[in-house]
């Protein structure tokens, strides 16, 4: 047992390899080990985002070099178990919308055991199920049955991925109670991230396995749910807890007097429903998400309809393109997508650092105010024909989109207490499913009316941007009407005991730690650099891979 494993006591030692009592951090062990572990397993299951390369292989899995057409009149059931005809990418993307609903709804309903069962024993059910998803999907692939590529990776996996999603955001708080905002937006850059690195890896193994009789998606599910295992198991047996009463060296925690908005104090997630704070950041979260998912799925579209010939120097409008002008402009879109995809992660760490000096109100109202005006200025951009501006104005936005899911642990730490954050995290993360729906529906189906009334493809958006405008207007609403808890919703010092003792915390009948001072002056810092460094390059490595694709990629829009 390494020094930095568990406490030394008897119940710690007798404890399951994934009871929360069996990480208890002990002296020697540097909390800076944690960012790394909770990036291992995010940066396997973001590659939920990146699953539209799988689309078109898929498609195509029965007549490998083009689809092989259903029958019109065959019905949903008959398509779902048919082995003679290729699936329909919009069947495909089930997957898609799984994945994210099945998120915020297991998110919500385990979010309570993961707080007592601990981020391990999360983290171990997180990649069975995520990986044990591509592995049912990959048998769906083979005996060509769509329905196991809906339960494998969209139900089994989507579960997977709110476990893993929220695995790390209380364990991360208390370990960084000091730099909440910044803790994790390390880990959820991480989720972000999770595409840049897999789309490629996919990319590259689907050629490597492609056959004249296989587009080689099998394989490729295999292969990646082996090295996601890997890694999502590593990540979480190297999470650790800090024992109940633990803070940083010369930390202090902020009294009521100097900052109301962050409490001393935890409110218990069956409470949650019932107060007006925890609706109101529902909103917020839905309305920022909802405004830039919508962005997101359109991007590409976007760019290519409303500057058409003038992305390469043609001043004709998109539908007068020829097929070598198209794939032109196709491929500058393409990096248009990737240069948002990195202000959509580096967002997530910026801002939620930021946050850390701004404030969790402020920096959501910054993302309000300033998201109103971007996306009321890009229809003018547009017209105009700044192609830069209306790149710049949508990195910006991006980075903000992504920014608001690594702030908002933080600002629920904030206002409702450490205790049981992640849990109280989890139930919020419903707004997300909710925004998965919303967003792309406000965008898609203005788009179809636009076009359907006549609209030149370049002023489709217009409508849109100042509709998702409006929705930020209300989400400024919602973040500016935030107050304290009141004090009558936090738990009584017996009520906070007793979830201590359930949490398996090491505390005694009055809920303050056990742990002598002299050894908890020695966790969090020291232990091994090299072990330290070591975690690092494991996470970052792949993730400066990730970034090199994607700017090679983005390139191309300044050439």
């Amino acid at each position: 047992m390494t020094q930095g494993s568990t406490v030394a006591t008897a119940s710690g030692a007798d404890a399951g390899l994934l009871s929360k009592e069996r990480i208890i951090a002990r002296p020697g062990f540097n909390r800076w080990l944690v960012p790394p572990a909770a990036l291992a397993i995010h940066l396997c299951i973001g590659m939920a985002y990146g699953f539209s390369v799988f689309w078109l292989p898929l498609s195509k899995a029965l007549g490998i070099t083009e689809s092989i057409a259903c029958p019109a009149d065959m019905g949903l059931f008959a398509r779902m178990v048919a082995t003679t005809c290729d699936w329909k990418i919009s069947e495909l993307q089930w997957m898609y919308t799984l994945f994210f609903v099945l998120l915020g709804c297991s998110a919500a309903i385990w979010g309570g055991w993961l707080e007592r069962a601990g981020p391990r024993k999360a983290g171990v059910v997180s990649a069975l199920c995520w990986c044990g998803g591509l592995v049912i999907s990959a048998v769906g692939i083979h005996f060509h049955q769509i329905w196991m590529l809906w339960l494998g990776s969209g139900v089994i996996g989507g579960i997977g991925l709110g476990l893993g999603y929220i695995s790390p955001v209380s364990t991360l708080i208390k370990w960084f109670p000091d730099r909440r905002g910044m803790a994790t937006g390390m880990a959820i850059m991480g989720f972000g991230g999770g595409a840049m690195i897999g789309s490629p890896l996919a990319d590259a193994l689907m050629r490597h396995f492609a056959t004249p009789t296989s587009v080689g998606v099998m394989e490729t599910f295999l292969v990646m749910a082996a090295l996601y295992f890997v890694f999502m198991m590593a990540g979480a047996f190297g999470y650790r807890v800090p024992p109940s009463g633990w803070t940083p060296a010369g930390w202090t925690a902020p009294v009521a007097s100097s900052n109301a908005m962050i409490t001393a104090n935890h409110v218990h997630v069956k409470k949650v429903w019932g107060i007006p704070q925890f609706w109101l950041l529902w909103g917020v979260l839905c309305l920022n998400v909802s405004a830039g998912i919508g962005v997101i799925g359109m991007s590409s579209p976007m760019l290519q309809e409303v500057f058409g010939g003038r992305l390469i120097g043609v001043d004709v409008g998109f539908a007068s393109l020829d097929p070598t002008q198209l794939a032109s402009i196709a491929a500058i879109a393409a990096g248009f997508t990737g240069l948002l995809s990195l202000f959509n992660i580096g967002g997530r760490f910026f801002w939620a650092s930021m946050s850390d000096k701004l404030g969790r109100k402020n920096t959501y109202t910054l993302f309000f105010v300033l998201g109103i005006c971007l996306y009321a200025a890009a229809p003018s951009a547009g017209g105009i024909g700044g192609i830069a501006l209306f790149a710049g104005i949508f990195c910006i936005i991006l980075s903000m989109y992504g920014g608001g899911f690594a702030t908002i642990p933080a600002y629920l730490a904030d206002l409702f207490g450490t205790q049981m954050v992640g849990a109280i995290h989890g139930r919020l993360l419903t707004a997300w499913a909710t925004a998965g729906i919303l967003g792309p529906v406000v965008v898609g189906y203005m788009r179809e009316y636009q076009l359907a009334h006549g609209s030149p493809p370049s002023q489709v958006y217009n409508t849109t941007m100042y509709i998702l405008a409006g929705m930020l207007v209300l989400g400024l609403i919602c973040n500016l009407l935030v107050r304290p808890v009141a004090a009558r919703h936090f738990m009584t010092p017996d009520e906070l005991a007793r979830e201590k003792q359930l949490a398996h915390e090491k505390v005694d009948r009055t809920g303050h730690g056990t742990i002598p001072p002299e050894q908890m002056a020695r966790i969090g810092h020291g232990g091994n650099p090299a072990l330290v460094a070591f975690a690092w390059l494991a996470v970052g490595i792949p993730m400066l891979f990730g970034i090199w694709v994607t700017l090679q990629k983005a390139f191309v829009l300044f050439h």
